[in-house]
């Protein structure tokens, strides 16, 4: 249960290069395999987990083993991301940049098209997000991390029953104000 069954140090370049790979893999793949759009896109990236479990563990199967995959996958990423957080521009090189979807109202089709996203699939993340149609949304972005930001056209209805809600109380207190000028 606790004798490893390989060399530890092939226990932790093990993990090492299929975090790379995964990395270099996600990134060719796109943004979209990262947003989880859609059913086939999260069944993509379930399986690629267990596909790529026995490289990491190899034939250990032992606790040691698993913890010793685990935590190298762990501190990997902890370096990589403070490492990262220093240098934009090999963070934009790994990450890749945003896109726009959606400028002015006007839908790029030819940047969905690249990154396959379809009109439905944009239209329902826009109403995740509280927008009731694509008509409503001036600009939408592709992040590198894969979520898509909508900005609405105009305020929204909650913003303009917030501005009126406080337009009515700054005239009653106006009109307070004016039937107690002793306490002004």
């Amino acid at each position: 249960m606790f004798l490893l069954g390989l060399p530890w140090v092939e226990k932790i370049l093990r993990p090492i290069l299929v975090y790379v790979f995964l990395v270099v893999g996600l990134r060719i793949a796109g943004k979209r395999e990262l947003a989880q759009l859609n059913p086939f896109d999260l069944v993509v990236l379930l399986t690629l987990s267990n596909a790529v479990q026995n490289a990491i563990i190899g034939d250990d199967n032992t606790v040691t083993g698993g913890m010793i995959g685990a935590t190298t996958l762990l501190a990997v990423n902890y370096v990589v991301v403070r490492f990262m957080y220093g240098h934009e521009q090999l963070e934009q090189l790994v990450e890749g940049s945003a896109d726009m979807l959606i400028t002015a109202g006007k839908i790029h089709t030819e940047n969905c098209r690249r990154e396959l996203i379809t009109i439905s699939e944009l239209a329902a993340a826009a109403r995740r997000q509280g927008l009731a149609s694509l008509d409503e949304v001036d600009t939408a972005v592709l992040e590198p991390g894969g979520t898509i930001s909508f900005c609405a056209k105009k305020p929204s209805p909650d913003t303009l029953r917030h501005d009126e809600l406080i337009a009515r109380l700054d005239a009653i207190r106006d009109r307070v104000d004016a039937l107690n000028p002793a306490q002004n």
